[in-house]
């Protein structure tokens, strides 16, 4: 199970930390990553962290966002700062299986997905 919290409405420039609470899983080999869905839009990926700590970025989030993990708690984080209105999205961590290569991951092949929680960006 992956449940995600800490969306809500922030003002552009404005920051949040997303989490991404993981459980019922023997972790292996593994991705989590964060993806985001705009109205109209297909899901992407935003960045990925693998079991051994590997990270990747898209390039538009890059300084912007950093994710960052906590074994002990099983959680995933994504800290967000200078959000801007495109930002806007639904937000999804996701679970992939089996390698460990966070640029792979973050092409959107997983195995499992959380709900989503939704960021609101206004200008």
């Amino acid at each position: 199970q992956l449940v995600e919290s800490g969306g809500d409405l922030v003002q552009a420039g404005g920051s949040l930390r997303l989490s991404c609470k993981v459980s019922g899983f023997t972790f292996d080999e593994h991705i989590i990553g964060w993806f985001r869905q705009a109205p109209g839009k297909e899901r992407e990926g935003v960045s990925c962290i693998s079991s051994d700590g590997s990270i990747y970025y898209q390039g538009y989030v890059k300084d912007r966002f950093t994710i960052s993990r906590d074994n002990a708690q099983n959680t995933v984080y994504l800290q967000m700062n200078t959000l801007k209105s495109e930002d806007t999205a639904v937000y999804y961590c996701g679970l992939e299986f089996g390698h460990t290569n966070p640029k792979i991951g973050c092409r959107g092949d997983m195995d499992y997905w959380g709900k989503g929680t939704q960021v609101t960006v206004s200008s």
